[in-house]
């Protein structure tokens, strides 16, 4: 029997980072195969399975693309034999660049070559395949600008954007006169715009508020009307179809929560989506004629978990028959689902491999919800909802690592993390909470971190400590806190800001600095996150004094610190310069740089290293 500390002998982590994923499916103009994004080989590249008749079980891929760089998105076109669209970006940069791979023989054919210094978003294809539309940052860094570019020809600007932000949600008419775009100020903060192609012009066609958010937009079957997922008016996204004749709106699905992915067929009889019910994916078909409503046959055994769509639209196939999408729970990794919307039946196209390790050595994690500082409402203590794992077998009291996400608009789920089963299988449990400031409980409760409330949220951390302590299986004294991105800035914050609660912790990709990060970041994610950080201009000394790196005199917990050395969000003299004040103090610290990744750790032999190297940290600290 394997020992339930840390450190004690246990399946080795090469099995559970051998796991692979399968997600980003679209469909082939003819509905008989499927398109998807998958990391057999360790990065991700471009797939294919083909759907015989008659077969249920999953088959072997074909696959597409073989580089050795990831590939971060595909898109097929809508003609028979017109190959697909795919982009990648070099040693985790960021900067997308656009290839075709013709269907006739498989090469691919750089469409973006002479412009590697900027970043391109993949729009959509025209109906007769020999166009795409994209967004680019190619005349202005921190603008982004539309193009229309032929398949054989040099890219045209069709419409230049003077305000900052970037374009996402790109869409094309059906007679592909008009395109639709989301211009993105912030995560909570889009302006929804029209553009009429031929003269360049564009008018704004839905309300712009502070906080209104405007995500995975479609036409209709008829172009006369958009569906998508807002919060104008609401603290939810909700389903809303909006008249591009005369600009009026009528609601189509609300809920008590977010509506996330969704597509309307291209018959225009159906609308498939998903609702974010406590961070679990519950998927639906609404009937546009009819209004009703059915949920989806039970996917992988009914566990809950996570819906995946490429651009938040599910794919739907061209005879509107079928529906594609990825799916993942707590202990089932990233697959590709098909529902048959006809028979009603529900299959994985794709079964991707889990390390060899059984089904039943992960662990589901249980929602539960801890009390903190401050109200909800007058009279009632705010919960922090958050997901806990335990290990099956618990002889002694059992330290915990608590998980931060990163955003901070974004929400922990309960999907594969492979590194979260292997801390559980190495003796360790694992609270990953939700604090405030988290996407999934509404935009009020996402807004409560804003600028100067923003180390309220590290509050909540204190309390997630505080609660933990009073569980009669926990080690108090033998608190990890892991995060990584805004996640890692919550990390440093937390062990300057409560040193005594936390044995060791680990900032992956993190910020420990407002300014220099700020001055540093992405010309265009810059204004993107100073709408909600607050600017260097009006907030520089408020940002400055809530940044880890003039706090580290406070700091006694080791850390380990991961960064790549292309992160284009959050730049790696982050790591470096916090590394270095805490060295120059006498606090344990270790830094460890991948000199070809970026933001994400996308290659599997630096994860293998990466996170190795945080296990044997934690092995040595507790």
């Amino acid at each position: 029997m394997m020992s339930n500390r840390p450190g004690g002998e246990s399946d080795p982590i090469s099995r559970y980072f051998s796991a692979r994923s399968a997600s980003n499916p679209t469909f082939s103009p003819d509905g008989q195969r499927v398109v998807f994004l998958s990391d057999i080989t360790g990065v991700p590249q471009v797939w294919q399975v083909r759907l015989c008749p008659g077969v249920e079980e999953p088959l072997w891929p074909d696959q597409l693309t073989f580089g050795a760089e990831r590939v971060m998105g595909v898109w097929s076109s809508p003609v028979p034999d017109g190959g697909l669209i795919f982009s990648r970006d070099q040693r985790g940069n960021e900067k997308q660049q656009l290839y075709l791979l013709p269907a006739e023989d498989g090469v691919e054919i750089p469409l973006t070559a002479g412009h590697e210094g900027s970043v391109h978003h993949f729009g959509a294809w025209s109906s007769d395949g020999r166009e795409i539309l994209f967004a680019a940052n190619r005349r202005d860094r921190g603008l982004f600008d539309l193009y229309v570019q032929p398949l054989e020809g040099s890219a045209r600007l069709v419409w230049q954007n003077d305000e900052p932000g970037y374009l996402a949600n790109l869409s094309l008419a059906p007679g592909g006169n008009q395109a639709i775009i989301t211009r993105v100020h912030s995560s909570f903060r889009h302006d929804l715009i029209e553009v009429d192609l031929a003269p360049g012009t564009a008018r704004s066609i839905a309300p712009t508020g502070e906080d209104t958010r405007y995500e995975a937009v479609s036409y209709s079957a008829d172009g006369h009307s958009l569906y998508l997922n807002t919060d104008l008016g609401s603290d939810f996204l909700n389903i809303v179809r909006l008249s591009l004749d005369d600009l009026s709106t009528e609601q189509v699905v609300s809920l008590d929560g977010d509506t996330e992915t969704m597509t309307p067929s291209p018959d225009g009889r159906y609308l498939a989506f998903a609702a974010n019910v406590d961070g679990a994916s519950e998927l639906n078909l609404l009937d546009l004629d009819t209004g009703k409503r059915q949920a989806a046959p039970e996917i992988a055994g009914g566990a809950p978990g996570v819906v995946g769509a490429a651009d938040g639209r599910l794919a739907c196939a061209p005879d509107s028959r079928r529906i594609a999408f990825s799916y993942t729970s707590a202990t089932r990794t990233h697959d590709i689902f098909l529902w048959d919307l006809e028979s009603g039946a529900m299959r994985a196209l794709t079964r991707s491999s889990q390390g060899g390790i059984p089904d039943g050595a992960f662990v589901s994690p249980e929602l539960v919800s801890y009390p903190t500082f401050d109200e909800a409402v007058p009279g009632k203590v705010r919960e922090i909802p958050a997901w806990f794992y335990k290990p099956r077998e618990r002889g002694e009291r059992i330290p915990v690592v608590v998980y931060v996400h990163g955003g901070p608009a974004s929400q922990f789920r309960p999907q594969f993390f492979p590194l979260l089963q292997y801390f559980v299988r190495r003796g360790y449990a694992v609270l990953a909470p939700n604090v405030r400031g988290s996407t999934g409980y509404g935009k009020a409760y996402a807004g409560l971190d804003d600028v100067e409330r923003r180390m309220d949220s590290v509050a909540d951390l204190a309390y997630a400590a505080r609660w933990l302590k009073e569980q009669p299986d926990v080690d108090g004294e033998r608190l990890v806190i892991y995060g990584r991105s805004y996640g890692g800035f919550m990390v440093l914050s937390a062990i300057s800001t409560y040193p005594d609660l936390w044995a060791a912790a680990v900032d992956v990709v993190g910020i420990g600095n407002w300014v220099t990060f700020l001055e540093n970041t992405s010309g265009y994610r810059r204004v993107h996150r100073e709408v909600e950080y607050g600017s260097l201009e009006a907030d520089r000394e408020f940002l400055a004094s809530i940044s880890p790196i003039h706090q580290v005199d406070r700091i006694r917990a080791p850390l380990m610190v991961i960064h790549g050395a292309n992160d284009p969000r959050v730049p790696v003299g982050e790591a470096r310069q916090l590394a270095a004040a805490l060295a120059n103090r006498g606090v344990p610290v270790e830094l460890l740089v991948f000199d070809d990744e970026g933001h994400t750790l996308s290659k599997i032999k630096n994860k293998l290293v990466a996170y190795g190297a945080i296990v044997d940290f934690l092995g040595r600290q507790l």
